[in-house]
């Protein structure tokens, strides 16, 4: 690195959860917006994300730990603002803001961003096609039964699955037959 290559400080934020190759990306792409740039990472608090997106499968900690071991994180600030204000840009000495340039309404703003682009220091990134924290959760949903079976097997109570006994009980039996007729097979 040249020494006069002035350090950029960059913050993106978000809520992280089930950090995924699309978080992963979005990190890429500010950590790549100069040639000498500090990655600042905010990763909104617990209280903020079911206020105002609904509830999140990882708690605050475990977005946080998520985040911090990604190696494009330069730092990671916990709990980060939903709104970002002239303070925590000061504070923080942020030159830039990254984030995909779709007007992110939210909490009664129009564009959650929109500070940041009236200051000039709003960077646009890309969003990661076929991936999304919603898309997961659907395809969990979607194949619910199949994941029950599975930690069924790997003999994780009805309790810990949070199912009522009869539904347990259905997919237990199931699962125990498919094993006895497999048995009789072989």
């Amino acid at each position: 690195m040249n020494k006069e290559e002035k350090q950029v400080r960059v913050y993106a934020d978000g809520v992280y959860d089930m950090f995924h190759y699309g978080h992963a990306r979005q990190l890429e792409q500010c950590k790549k917006l100069f040639p000498n740039t500090y990655l600042i990472v905010g990763v909104c608090s617990q209280e903020d994300v079911e206020k105002f997106k609904g509830k999140s499968v990882m708690d605050g900690y475990q977005r946080t730990e998520s985040v911090k071991h990604c190696k494009w994180a330069d730092e990671v600030v916990y709990p980060a603002p939903w709104i970002i204000d002239e303070k925590f840009l000061n504070d923080h000495q942020i030159d830039y803001v990254a984030h995909d340039d779709i007007p992110y309404q939210t909490a009664d703003v129009d564009d959650a961003y929109a500070l940041c682009k009236k200051l000039g220091k709003f960077k646009a990134t890309k969003r990661t096609e076929g991936i999304s924290t919603t898309d997961i959760i659907g395809k969990i949903l979607k194949d619910r039964h199949k994941y029950l079976k599975r930690n069924i097997e790997r003999g994780m109570s009805r309790q810990e699955l949070g199912m009522g006994f009869w539904e347990y009980f259905q997919l237990k039996y199931d699962w125990l037959f498919c094993q006895r007729r497999k048995r009789k097979q072989d």
